[in-house]
């Protein structure tokens, strides 16, 4: 059991380094200083609000909850040695065990987080007796809920609430007849003779293990790992399937600051890391051992071996074998958008240091929807809660083919996907949505520049569909709908709660922008403009697919409400000119004036909604007043 919060005593163990770590020497060998422990007391202090760390109380919950699995484990076990007809002395030790990997066993969970865990099994006992007769031994549980088997899944699954803590249960098959106690999964030889999806299974308590037997001092490896992962989070870059790096990619990083800074506390490693990382030559790979090779005739990363490695740009090599990259999705824009995060960490780390800044600013997060000038906003919808689910959870899976799509083409320089996903207009469908910000290349005479993105988009929408119904999970009316907006439309499409950052400026650029668009006859600003794109669902593939409206970067009107409202329509709709521009500004200020009041009730300057008038020069009178 770890401890929730590093005592100094725990921190100082750093001073005494036993061994060298890591493929290198280390880069420094400095001991801390009393400023270091201080800093690093800070750090803990402001993560506290963060809900990084679990209550003594909660911890205990979860232990009391994995004792229990580990002793359904052993019984079901023994039930299915004796269906067997094994002798009695060996069912009596036949064992079998629970092992946990990922961020529990690593000792950097956060309330609330769900636990990873590995049933390993004897030689005798097969993944189809885990599927029925375990099944059915935690159907009976009366504290099992939310009970379900992923078999078919490249790593099968079952997922279950265990007293309300999520738990995901892989399955292993050893080739031993008993599994002792004091089994360590580290050890290669256990991979011999094992089928592909018990290694796979096997995969994840290896990598973790591995992880903490390569650090000098657990306790500053796991607060350092702590601050890491909050600030992806907070930065938007946590993601292994979008493209961004995943818990053990992220866990491994920080790995390879502490081998290179072994004594260092953790409010030097948070610094080192940025440093470390936002001057890495990639694709040169992060590696916490070397390589070996077993002779089992597994694949490896090797690039001198397979080509593909070749082109993999931020490999992060996972220490257990079979090595692998762990960073395999990282796409040319979310390798940019990280080590431009990596170098704004450094230059915030390096205020702290200085006493210049506090830890809290480190974890402030940016306003993505503030940051591109363009977006590209992706719906996916279902007509039910379940088949949304599933539809949601593919789409996803997929969005990572858009943005390299997006990537080459030639006019776009970065595509850079928020994460977080949201929910989309409450309709008759359920709805999810992704917002990806898009930079195009600066042109010459490029201010009435169209670009069509309806290949890029067509093409990723035909992968999502084939692999539905190829997968059999495809149903009528699941849809994809994409629509390019500017940064100034977002607040039309998107829940108010990604909105809160808006500036008193933003507010105001928003509306004079609406005016300028006003006075120009030649802007279309009906709200079924062609600025979305909806492609149609494969309910019967036809024998030529409908030719969807082109998503182009040009001078847009207002998106429209609900999404993609004339998706579907052939033919384009009449064009609906706005009336005089002051009244048009007079709806703009009133619905950009709800946005303010309700997100900056505490500021002195707001907008007044019971006014029947505005004056002509409204815009410039409240832009003279300060933010």
């Amino acid at each position: 059991q770890q401890e929730m919060y590093p005592s100094t005593n725990q921190v100082l163990l750093g001073r005494e380094t036993p061994k060298h770590y890591g493929i290198t020497s280390p880069i420094s060998l400095a001991q801390a200083k009393e400023a270091d422990l201080v800093l690093t007391h800070r750090l803990t202090e402001a993560l506290k609000p963060y809900g990084v760390f679990e209550e003594e109380l909660e911890l205990q919950r979860r232990i009391h909850v994995l004792g229990k699995l580990n002793t359904l484990v052993k019984e079901w076990i023994r039930d299915v040695s004796e269906t067997k007809n094994l002798p009695a002395s060996v069912i009596e030790t036949v064992g079998g065990k629970i092992f946990t990997f990922g961020s529990y066993r690593l000792g950097v969970h956060t309330k609330g987080a769900d636990i990873d865990a590995l049933c390993v099994a004897p030689r005798h006992v097969e993944r189809t007796d885990f599927f029925s007769s375990f099944l059915d031994k935690l159907k009976e549980q009366e504290e099992v809920k939310d009970l379900r088997a992923v078999e078919e899944a490249f790593v099968p699954v079952i997922k279950l609430s265990f007293d309300s803590i999520e738990i995901d249960i892989l399955f292993a098959r050893l080739a031993l007849q008993t599994i002792p106690e004091n089994l360590d999964l580290r050890d290669d030889g256990l991979l011999k003779n094992l089928d592909i999806r018990c290694i796979r299974s096997l995969n994840g308590c290896r990598v973790t293990d591995e992880i903490l037997h390569l650090v000098p001092n657990i306790e500053n490896f796991r607060l350092t790992l702590r601050t890491i992962k909050l600030w992806a989070k907070r930065h938007n870059i946590y993601s292994n399937i979008l493209g961004f790096l995943g818990g053990v990619s992220w866990a491994m990083l920080v790995a390879r600051t502490c081998q290179l800074y072994p004594n260092a506390v953790a409010s030097t490693l948070v610094h080192k890391f940025f440093l470390v990382f936002s001057k890495w030559e990639w694709p040169n790979p992060v590696l916490l051992k070397q390589p070996e090779d077993c002779n089992l005739n597994l694949p490896v990363w090797d690039p001198r071996v397979t080509p593909s490695d070749r082109y993999h740009l931020m490999p992060i090599i996972t220490p257990a074998y079979p090595q692998q990259n762990s960073t395999y999705n990282v796409s040319a824009s979310t390798r940019a958008v990280m080590v431009d995060e990596f170098k704004q960490g450094l230059s915030i780390t390096d205020e702290i240091l200085q006493s210049k800044a506090e830890w809290a600013k480190l974890f402030e997060a940016p306003n993505f929807f503030q940051k591109y000038k363009h977006y590209i906003v992706l719906l996916a919808s279902a007509p039910t809660e379940k088949q949304h689910l599933e539809w949601v959870g593919l789409v996803e899976s997929k969005i990572r083919i858009l943005v390299g799509n997006l990537e080459k083409n030639e006019f776009i320089t970065l595509a850079h996907v928020n994460p977080q996903s949201f929910p989309g207009p409450k309709e008759k469908e359920v709805s999810t949505m992704w917002v990806i910000g898009v930079i195009f290349k600066k042109m010459e005479a490029s201010e009435n520049l169209n670009v069509d993105l309806t290949i890029d988009i067509q093409s990723f929408t035909d992968t999502v569909y084939r692999q539905a119904m190829n997968s059999k999970m495809f149903e009528a009316d699941m849809k994809i709908q994409a629509m390019h907006v500017k940064r100034r439309q977002l607040h039309q499409l998107l829940p108010n709660l990604v909105m809160p950052k808006l500036s008193f400026c933003s507010v105001l650029q928003h509306s004079t922008e609406g005016l300028r668009q006003m006075n120009d006859s030649s802007l279309d600003l009906s709200l079924d403009s062609d600025n979305s794109m909806s492609v149609p669902s494969p309910t019967a593939v036809p024998a030529t697919v409908p030719t969807s409206t082109p998503v182009k970067c040009g001078p847009l009107g207002p998106p429209p409400s609900p999404i993609a409202a004339a998706a579907s329509q052939p033919e384009a709709p009449a064009v609906k000119r706005p009336g005089s521009p002051m009244q048009e500004v007079r709806k703009r200020f009133k619905s950009d004036a709800e946005v303010f009041n309700l997100y900056c009730p505490s500021r002195e300057i707001q907008f007044s909604l019971c006014s029947q008038e505005f004056p002509d020069n409204i815009v410039n009178c409240i832009r003279l007043r300060p933010t």
